[in-house]
């Protein structure tokens, strides 16, 4: 069984769609056993402590460094012997200590299609405003691998969802949270814990047929 270690920073609903999905089973062989966060009033703190999970809070702002948080990070993810950290809306770029620590262990999920609006300063609201800028026919969520390149580490999973003619940002964030984001990470989440992964040449291999992931599909 693999510790999943989650790192959150506000609302948490890729948290709560992890926490859903273990109860249903559909991680196996993982189990979220802490849930940290870099904001000290993140809700996504009240939805760990409703299932049960551990909690710890490291706020950025109690560090003079992001070299110094990185490594309390470190410290952190190693005392919770965890062997998946999972970026669930976690706001903080952390260094390469971290990325160095946990090797294709990180992943995170992305609202676009990488390498579509990504990068610093892509986050939130931020990239499906971007998105409609550019009239964008179709957009969707990545999970990736963390490297201490942002948003640039192996790409995972990938699934699509249309831009519609009457979209605002907000309707679109929702479209791809629900039909994108909380069923890829959870899946992704499930391929590690079952072993199902491998990375060669920066490149994701996944030991399944994509016949056998429950994706998104275009409408």
């Amino acid at each position: 069984m693999k510790n999943i270690v989650v790192l959150v920073s506000g609302g948490g609903t890729n948290l709560q769609a992890l926490i859903d999905a273990e109860a249903r089973g559909e991680i196996p062989n993982g189990k979220i056993t802490c849930v940290i966060a870099s904001n000290a009033e993140a809700y996504a703190l009240t939805r760990a402590k409703q299932n049960h999970i551990k909690t710890r809070v490291l706020v950025r702002k109690e560090y003079a460094t992001i070299q110094s948080y990185s490594a309390a990070m470190v410290e952190a993810l190693h005392e919770e012997n965890a062997d998946l950290v999972i970026y669930a809306g976690f706001m903080t770029i952390l260094d390469e200590q971290v990325t160095n620590a946990f090797p294709f262990k990180m992943m995170n999920v992305h609202p676009a299609l990488i390498p579509s609006f990504c990068g610093k300063g892509f986050y939130g609201l931020h990239v499906h405003k971007e998105a409609l800028k550019r009239g964008v026919k179709l957009t969707g969520a990545t999970v990736h691998f963390v490297t201490e390149v942002c948003d640039g580490g192996p790409i995972i999973l990938q699934a699509a969802v249309p831009v519609l003619e009457n979209d605002t940002p907000e309707i679109l964030q929702r479209r791809v949270m629900e039909e994108c984001e909380w069923k890829l990470l959870p899946r992704a989440a499930a391929l590690f814990c079952d072993g199902k992964i491998t990375v060669k040449d920066g490149i994701v291999h996944i030991a399944v047929s994509y016949t056998h992931l429950t994706l998104p599909t275009i409408r």
